[in-house]
């Protein structure tokens, strides 16, 4: 064993002795582990190139709980992949003029050999990467059987329109309106697309993270029911006799909306509607003013949340339709605000008691009529009080019949007229909508459909699976490079064999990550997309992720999950058993901000700091040309903000034990971290630390009886207790993901180590041998390639096994039992001493050496007029 601690020599020798044997090689069933199997699955990443102190952190909460459950009898499953389609790439092709797949495959590598320097216990046996074929051939085989099933349909959506580089954008491509690259003014189009009715699962999906998934986090759960947003209320008509240039009744004479404030229908002064909505679009044809309004709402966002927050604007179509109650005449607006996509792309205005159209209809002058009252308030049109949309103490006035009505009892009444006259009924919605999966873009799952002039729109045939994406494109942001590539466009129609088209949308790449966990599971299965191994692991027993995914592909994850039960591929409802989003890595940031207020940021390595004499920073400069820079605080680490920490230099300089002992012992996985430099360098000490300890006492343990004696000395004892307290609280944390404690735990340990005094004694060596022996094993999930190394360099390979899978430190009971017991003693409530007593003292017995303690005796004069005996705890003495 070298004297010197050197984290490359130490970190090589563990990781190639792991691949030698295949260490981390998964099996179903195997018999080496009596507990059964345990699924621990960190989400995968993106192959953006570099790993980020984000990765390091979510794949070593995982790899710990991997080696924890491991040693504890877990045959447990902690695989890889690569979520590789997207935008990302083909961003990222343009910009160096290269096909998405070469800039992936490159980085796919390069990330792969930094997780391996991470010496991470994955099965790489099990690898997926999204964007091969052997993958996304099941994404298509899944979209053609929904297709079947009628759980996925064509529709027409709006997009965003990019009309320079004739191309649709995502939203997160459409800044201030326009396109990102071209600047080009954005517009909405209706085209068309394939949604999914996640909508059809909605109230089990619903039911499920409300009621029966304990292990997720409230935080989590809370977001997916607020997403879902289950909504009761009533849908109803205005009527009106509208027809369009034939002569036909718009929407059959009916302008639907729904509403959960039934009980101020009385009280709606207005109605509006979408711009793309039939009667929008009817008025917009005489109305040269109102046509050029809805082509500049055609630019605005398609997002739901951009809605809330934008400007809202309005124009009268000139067009009215009749209350179904009071048959009066209800001026039709259109409205930006209002999408078509979502239920019947119209709403019911009732600007008294909805703050939105309270803000409405002062803007345009529109009347504010007042149903219902909380009485002891006075109702003003000018300003806005939260008490007008109150339910739980309003009732209906100037609404006739329903007047003196709650809230629920106006809403079953209007409800119950309403549908007396065929106009309404009571009805539960939800703010989910269907998931549209179609993505105007190249670098994705190709859709597996034929487009043929006579047989129409032709699902590809199974048996001619993959449809396969040319990995020779190169996107130059004018539009849809498959749209132009010849070779695949062009082919024939499955029914009658004529010349037709491929479909050239792709799948959003939320489809790749529904299911990949499961792949996982039947890696190399080329006749199923899952197999039977897939009912041995799942459901995943601990999913590790960013909160960042709490909604979108946790819910689509789930969907899908449900989608296959239901076409008999899987026996489970829910993917994931526990759920654990771990937070952030924070980072300090510094910038400097030119006349124009463009802000340059600059990484935390460039800067040198000024500290107060308590160590604060008051001021910093750029050591490159050492004039100042201003501190912007502590956030996300970040690209944008050049905050980032490189992992792979902190790998190089300090090793990945380090690494994995700083990110693990800064903060409880759930919880920020802040990323502190000082941090690091106590990691690399404690390390330095443990191996300088083992190599010091590495004679005494490899010459040591393995067995304990039967009789011990007072310190030997003491020194056994310590360790197995700590063990015993240890335990607790592994077991409730506290990784932070469990550091902590282990530092105690070494203190505890290095102050006992070492002897030549045989029973010296024993206990130091068992002691270690339960340090490095509690500490080794943490830091694997150090505690491994240690191992077997003491010679505990030989007796007790590779340290990968020797069995997990178990607490003596013994070893806790003392001969005697600390008590505090007190004088009239305040301490004025502590004492031993034999564990089998009486009362009797332990009030008389509490008396003649001398720090107490000082404080008692004559006899006490009452002594206080709490057991194993305290003596209160009263004079």
């Amino acid at each position: 064993m070298q004297d010197k601690y050197s984290h490359a020599e130490v970190e090589k020798t563990a990781q190639d002795q792991w691949e030698s044997i295949k260490a981390y090689k998964t099996v179903e069933n195997d018999p080496r582990f009596p507990k059964g199997k345990f699924y621990a699955c960190s989400m995968l990443p993106y192959p953006s190139g570099r790993l980020h102190m984000g990765h390091v952190r979510n794949y070593t909460i995982n790899d710990v709980m991997y080696r924890y459950l491991r040693m504890n009898g877990y045959n447990v499953l902690m695989p890889m992949g690569w979520d590789a389609f997207g935008m990302p790439a083909e961003n990222a092709a343009m910009a160096h003029g290269i096909p998405p797949a070469e800039w992936t495959y490159s980085n796919i590598a390069h990330m792969k050999s930094q997780m391996a320097s991470m010496g991470l216990a994955i099965d790489w046996t099990r690898e997926m990467t999204a964007c091969k074929p052997e993958y996304y051939k099941w994404n298509q085989w899944m979209f053609l059987k929904m297709l079947e099933k009628g759980i996925i349909y064509q529709k027409t959506g709006t997009v965003n329109w990019d009309p320079v580089d004739q191309t649709v954008l995502a939203n997160e491509q459409v800044i201030d309106g326009r396109g990102w690259r071209s600047g080009a003014l954005i517009e909405k189009r209706e085209i068309p697309m394939y949604y999914a009715r996640i909508t059809d699962y909605a109230e089990e999906l619903l039911d499920y993270v409300t009621h029966k998934l304990p292990g997720w986090p409230e935080r989590v759960r809370t977001m997916q029911i607020n997403w879902i947003g289950k909504s009761e209320g009533v849908r109803f008509a205005f009527l009106h006799d509208i027809q369009d240039t034939d002569g036909k009744l718009i929407g059959d004479g009916k302008l639907w909306v729904f509403t959960t404030r039934a009980d101020t229908i009385k009280g709606v002064t207005f109605c509006t509607v979408a711009p793309e909505h039939d009667l929008a679009r009817f008025a917009a044809k005489s109305n040269p003013e109102l046509a050029e309004f809805i082509e500049e709402c055609k630019r605005g966002s398609v997002i739901e949340a951009d809605m809330a927050t934008m400007e809202k604007k309005g124009m009268p179509t000139g067009l009215f339709v009749r209350h179904p109650l009071t048959n009066q005449l209800v001026e039709v607006w259109v409205g930006n605000y209002v999408l078509m996509s979502y239920g019947d792309g119209a709403v019911m205005a009732v600007p008294a008691h909805d703050e939105r159209d309270f803000e409405f209809a002062h803007k345009y002058g529109l009347p504010i009529r007042q149903v219902i009252d909380v009485e002891g308030k006075t109702f003003m049109e000018e300003v806005w009080h939260d008490w007008y949309a109150d339910k739980e103490h309003g009732k209906c006035i100037n609404s006739g019949r329903f007047d003196g009505l709650n809230h629920q009892e106006a809403v079953d009444a209007i409800a119950a007229v309403l549908a007396e006259k065929g106009l309404g009924e009571k009805k539960v919605t939800y703010r989910l909508r269907d998931w549209g999966i179609s993505r105007q873009r190249y670098w994705g799952t190709p859709i597996p459909i034929v487009h043929c002039p006579d047989c129409g729109a032709v699902p590809v045939p199974e048996e001619d699976l993959p449809v396969l994406l040319p990995e020779d494109c190169i996107p130059d942001g004018s539009g849809n490079p498959l749209a132009k590539d010849e070779k695949f466009i062009n082919t024939t129609c499955p029914h009658c064999g004529k010349p037709a088209r491929r479909e050239t949308d792709t799948m959003d790449t939320f489809v790749d990550s529904c299911w990949y966990f499961m792949r996982y599971c039947s890696p190399g299965s080329d006749k199923s997309m899952v197999d039977e191994r897939n009912d041995y692991w799942m459901p995943m027993d601990q999913y590790i992720g960013g909160i960042e995914h709490a909604v979108m592909h946790l819910l689509y994850a789930r969907f899908w999950t449900k989608v296959m039960r239901d076409l008999g591929l899987v026996k489970f409802d829910e993917p994931f058993v526990r759920l654990l989003t771990q937070g952030m890595v924070l980072n300090e940031t510094y910038y400097r901000e030119d006349a124009a207020g463009k802000k340059t940021w600059f990484n935390p390595e460039e800067i040198e700091l000024q500290l107060d004499e308590k160590g604060r920073p008051v001021s910093a400069r750029l050591i490159s040309d050492g004039q100042p820079v201003s501190i912007g605080g502590i956030e996300k680490m970040s690209k944008s903000k050049n905050n980032g920490i490189d992992p792979q230099t902190q790998i190089d300089q300090y090793g990945a034990d380090t690494a994995r002992l700083f990110t693990m012992f800064a903060s409880p996985p759930e919880q920020t971290l802040e990323w502190s430099g000082s941090g690091v360098e106590g990691a690399s000490r404690f390390l330095r630390r443990v191996w300088a300890f083992a190599y010091r006492n590495r004679d005494i343990v490899v010459t040591a009886n393995p067995s304990l004696p039967a009789r011990l000395p007072d310190s030997l004892k003491e020194l056994r207790r310590d360790i197995h307290q700590v063990l015993q609280q240890a335990n607790q944390d592994y077991a409730r993901i506290q990784y932070n404690t469990v550091v902590s735990a282990c530092m105690k340990m070494l203190n505890t180590l290095e102050a006992a005094k070492p002897d030549s004694s045989p029973e010296f060596a024993s206990v130091l041998r068992e002691t270690l022996s339960i340090f490095l094993k509690v500490l080794y999930p943490v830091v694997p390639h150090i505690t491994y190394v240690i191992w077997k360099e003491l010679g505990y390979a030989d007796k007790e096994g590779d340290l990968l899978d020797t069995d997990w430190p178990q607490v003596d009971p013994a070893a806790l039992e003392q001969d005697e017991i600390g008590m505090v003693v007190q004088v009239n409530g305040k301490l004025r001493g502590n004492i031993r007593v034999p564990k089998s003292a009486d009362k009797s017995l332990i009030e008389k050496i509490a008396l003649e303690n001398e720090s107490v005796a000082k404080f008692v004069t004559g006899i006490p007029k009452r002594i206080i005996v709490v057991p194993n705890k305290l003596v209160n003495i009263v004079v």
